[in-house]
């Protein structure tokens, strides 16, 4: 990678991620300004680079990409907070165990969708 691409994605990355924490602080409780300061502004902040860099078709696969990872990490989430919430076991055994969901989900979304 060139030094002027890291430069971009540095300089990119810390304005739109410091706006996505302006937006965040905004809002109650002040947990929101965690969500919105990481995984949307680095998400924009790469599919930006990779419309810039790759086009738009490359983006748009990169973009579809992000969609199916967060629907398979919603699916984790999930099944995490339900085992924590109705069977006495740790956080890590919880998170732990819901891996093999978060890999069913998103083996089963790239086979249906992108094969």
């Amino acid at each position: 990678m060139e030094p002027i691409d890291l430069l971009l994605r540095f300089v990119a990355g810390g304005l739109i991620i410091s706006g996505f924490s302006l937006v965040g602080d905004l809002f109650k409780p002040k947990s929101f300004s965690g969500i919105f300061s990481a995984a949307p502004s680095l998400a924009v902040t790469t599919i930006g680079l990779a419309l810039f860099k790759q086009g738009a078709i490359y983006a748009s696969i990169e973009a579809r990409s992000m969609i199916f990872g967060a629907i398979a990490f919603f699916g984790y989430a999930y099944a995490t907070c339900f085992i924590l919430m109705h069977y006495k076991i740790g956080a890590l055994a919880a998170s732990t165990a819901s891996i093999a969901i978060w890999l069913g989900i998103a083996m089963l979304l790239w086979t249906i969708c992108l094969r």
